[in-house]
């Protein structure tokens, strides 16, 4: 969000916000007339992918039973009606293949007009379903079993196109077609499987041409290309085979009333309607993840998964009523159009037009198409739809059972049936997961081990409390934690017996998913930084939004070790933290992390870094991680004493890194691998530059929820932009930014300031001058924050305010004061102002109160400069 946006009327205490200065005007002008402007790389993407759907629309519609004019309205209506009113620009729409079983079960039972009434009458349900809003809902449906219903109907396609490719004529069920192929294989007609082999031939070698004339020629797609060329060796060679016949349109059969018993029709019509949903939505949002993947693709909205059932509901109406096969999100063709370059919905609409046109015009063409050709097209399409990243996937997430089971019922009763086991089979391992927990105990080395696998809920209770009552009073215990749940019973069983065992002088230890700290899974690709437990309840649930992310690294606790020759009474003191018991580090949210200051030079060389005033509980020495109690009075590190240079932490940093990379190495290295060497394989591509602090307490991509790659971050004291031709030596920062803006392409800069900023308070407090050449490094670097300072003691400009409050005092209003200067030199340097200048780049200002662990974001208005919380109206912005 830029520093200055749209204005929210809603609230009249908020302040006004503008438009950023370098946005275009909204509109053509009014004295020339609108015109439709299609981009180039639109055009590209449409020709692209309506050379994927042609041949694909018909031999989607050959392998339900349908009229082959039926997969080309449905092609034309999907792009054009879908693409209009959808809610996902750059999905493409169409007959879809995993439509193809229960599309081809309806045309068998009812007819085809009936079939088309159903069409509609599925996209009425679905309009209903986007207006009720209730898309979101439809997103509940575990992958496996979506996964499985497409791997069920692909297999259902398979074996039924295997006929097709044979010569013969396929049967209404997948264990007829089995138990007729054996007959099929006595009976093989040799022109089909000929022109089928080389139709399978080219669709596997296309992609992988090599060398340079191998890409250029890689750019028509495979399907058109072994399609294409399966069809031209057949007219050469005389082949006499079945060919596509398009009856005239003046005979396209259009849709009818409805006609069979209630119950069947309402079932068919909820089977179309979720089969439909189901893989549009989940559509939109594989294409949402191609989008954001893409360089350069931030102006291309987000989908609205609510309009997108509109979009699609209004499609089937359409299709429908044109005689044409149910429409949904095809994966293949939205694939293809985000990889084409396609911008906007126009890609999309062009292609439905462009199947219009070869309707119509190319019907002479068409005709020539074997059948067994298409056969073969849609045969590999079923195929891959049996994927095997997906059985990976369910299998690491102990899913294979729901997936099998899904695929299995689709395959030999049905699709809504097989959701309807898949659904049951996903209960019941949930069910198994939540009341099946094993507990051990086990003793090495004198220290008692108590192991929980399984998630813990008041019917473990019993079996939990019983191992931990073989653990000796007195005794050192490590309870391990895998689960990822918790329930209230479960919490109050082991935190009792924790106090109680430490209370008659044992010592535990929690290890995994500690008490009020659980954090559920989440793929390994989609890591960002760890999480506090501030903002959870008892049981560890998260009482905020959504995060469900695995962090980085288990940072919490990783200081309360102490070296084997502290002292008795500091030695006790690390017990006490240890084993849960109360402490005096002055960290409400009991981490035990004391991080004091901002950078360590403070603590040694006197002014950076000084004590602000008593109270503020925020300073640069302030002892304890502060949470807001607003005593900061707790004690930093055992015996009352703060951890600086020579005290007692100091014989521990010859080993803090060491075991640090060995933390690493054993628990974090293994998640982060996988996406680490994607992004050693494609290179850095970050869309934010982040110019912040090198305080210790700023943890930039916890408190942006970024992972590695997202931020390119600069870090200096005092977050210090310099202006250009002032750096006197010291060209980092300048070069950071042209390299940032110039290479890297981000999109955004954040200038980002700090409550307790040891620089900032060096600045009020200075040192008597002396000569140039008497003043230190660091005295040198802050002469760039003294414009902050003058214009805070002038008073010039804007006021200042923190979520409308005036600052708490001077400091503070340095800290913010300062944020807003640096902002105006970075407007200052050539390459910032050109990228402002032509709209690539917008500014933000932050500030981040350490004690309240709250993130301000700047807003400019003319009248002051406002730090405020950001909002749920802000992130739609």
């Amino acid at each position: 969000m830029p520093t200055c946006v749209p204005t929210h009327t809603a609230d009249p205490n908020r302040p006004e916000r503008a438009h950023p200065p370098h946005s275009p005007p909204h509109g053509p002008p009014p004295d020339r007339p609108r015109r439709l402007r299609i981009a180039g790389a639109d055009l590209s993407a449409a020709v692209a992918v309506f050379l994927i759907a042609l041949p694909l629309s018909l031999g989607i519609a050959l392998a339900t039973g349908a009229p082959l004019q039926a997969g080309l309205v449905a092609a034309a209506v999907g792009g054009i009606v879908a693409g209009r009113i959808g809610g996902c620009p750059l999905q493409v729409s169409g007959p879809a293949a995993g439509l193809t079983v229960v599309t081809a079960d309806l045309i068998q039972q009812y007819g085809w007009r009936t079939t088309c009434a159903i069409t509609v009458l599925a996209g009425l349900a679905q309009i209903g379903l986007g207006c009720l809003r209730v898309a979101r809902g439809a997103l509940a449906v575990s992958p496996a079993i979506v996964h499985g219903m497409l791997a069920g109907i692909g297999v259902t396609i398979a074996v039924a196109q295997v006929h097709i490719v044979l010569g013969g004529t396929p049967q209404s069920s997948v264990p007829d077609n089995l138990r007729a192929l054996p007959a099929q294989l006595a009976n093989v007609d040799p022109a089909a499987v000929a022109v089928s082999v080389l139709t399978l031939t080219l669709l596997l070698l296309w992609p992988k041409l090599p060398g340079r004339a191998g890409r250029l020629l890689r750019m028509v797609p495979a399907a058109l290309v072994a399609v294409a060329g399966a069809t031209a060796t057949a007219a050469a060679a005389g082949l006499v085979l079945a060919e596509v016949d398009l009856p005239s349109w003046r005979s396209h059969a259009l849709a009818g009333l409805p006609e069979g018993p209630v119950l069947g029709l309402v079932a068919a019509v909820l089977t179309t309607t979720l089969v439909c949903s189901v893989q549009s939505l989940l559509g939109a949002v594989a294409v949402d993840k191609l989008v954001a993947r893409r360089p350069g693709s931030g102006h291309v909205p987000r989908s609205d998964l609510d309009r997108e059932l509109l979009g699609q509901g209004t499609a089937n109406i359409a299709s429908g009523c044109l005689g044409g096969l149910p429409v949904a999100g095809v994966a293949v063709r939205s694939s293809a159009n985000v990889r084409a370059g396609a911008v906007s919905r126009n890609s999309t609409m062009l292609h439905g037009a462009l199947v219009v046109v070869a309707a119509l015009l190319m019907v002479p063409v068409l005709e020539f198409i074997p059948l067994a050709s298409l056969a073969a097209l849609v045969m590999a399409v079923g195929i891959q739809m049996v994927s095997l990243h997906h059985i990976r996937t369910v299998t690491r997430h102990r899913e294979a059972l729901v997936y099998a089971v899904t695929a299995v019922g689709v395959v030999f009763a049905g699709v809504l049936e097989g959701v309807a086991l898949g659904i049951a089979v996903a209960v019941g391992v949930a069910l198994h997961r939540l009341t099946h927990t094993r507990i051990t105990h086990e003793v090495k080395e004198e220290v008692h081990h108590v192991d929980v696998r399984g998630q813990l809920t008041f019917l473990a209770v019993p079996r939990l409390s019983r191992a931990l009552h073989l653990v000796p009073q007195g005794a050192t215990g490590v309870v391990a934690l895998d689960g990822s749940f918790m329930d209230h019973a479960a919490y109050e069983a082991l935190q009792d017996w924790q106090n109680t065992h430490t209370a008659r002088g044992g010592a535990v230890e929690i290890t995994g998913r500690r008490p009020g700290a659980d954090v559920r899974l989440a793929e390994p690709a989609a890591l960002i930084s760890s999480p506090t437990t501030e903002g959870t309840d008892e049981t560890g649930v998260p009482s905020g939004a959504g995060c469900r992310c695995r962090p980085w690294t288990a940072w919490r606790n990783h200081q309360c070790e102490l070296p084997l020759s502290a002292p008795d009474d500091d030695r006790s003191d690390h017990d006490n933290r240890v084993t849960g018991g109360t402490s005096d580090t002055g960290d409400s949210s009991g981490t035990g992390v004391t991080h004091e200051a901002g950078d360590a030079a403070g603590r040694q060389g006197g002014h950076y870094g000084r004590p602000s005033r008593p109270g503020t509980g925020d300073g640069p020495s302030d002892t304890g991680t502060d949470t807001g109690t607003g005593t900061g009075t707790g004690s930093a590190s055992p015996a009352g004493s703060v951890s600086g240079a020579g005290g007692p932490k100091a014989s521990r940093t010859g080993t803090d890194l060491v075991r640090g990379l060995s933390t690493f190495q054993r628990s974090t290295a293994p998640l982060v691998r996988g996406e680490l060497a994607r992004l050693a394989r494609e290179g850095q591509r970050p869309t934010q530059l982040f110019l912040t602090c090198a305080d210790s307490r700023l943890v930039t991509s916890m408190i942006t929820s970024s992972g590695p790659g997202d931020l390119f971050v600069v870090r200096n004291v005092g977050n210090l932009v310099p202006p250009p031709g002032e750096e006197s030596g010291d060209d980092s920062v300048a070069a950071a930014l042209e390299y940032a803006v110039e290479v890297l392409a981000v999109r955004s800069i954040t200038v980002c300031g700090h409550s307790g900023c040891g620089a900032m308070q060096a600045l009020l407090d200075p040192r008597p001058d002396g000569p140039p050449s008497a003043r230190t490094p660091l005295e040198r670097w802050l002469r760039h924050g003294l414009p902050s300072l003058k214009r805070v003691r002038d008073g010039n400009g804007p006021g200042v305010r923190l979520a409308g409050r005036a600052p708490a005092d001077i400091a503070e209003q340095l800290c913010l004061t300062n944020v807003v200067q640096q902002l105006e030199h970075l407007r200052a340097h050539a390459s910032v102002a050109r990228a402002l200048k032509d709209g690539l780049l917008t500014l933000h200002g932050l500030y981040f109160h350490v004690g309240e662990a709250q993130a301000y974001l700047l807003i400019e208005t003319a009248a002051e400069r406002v730090f405020d919380r950001v909002r749920a109206e802000d992130l739609a912005l």
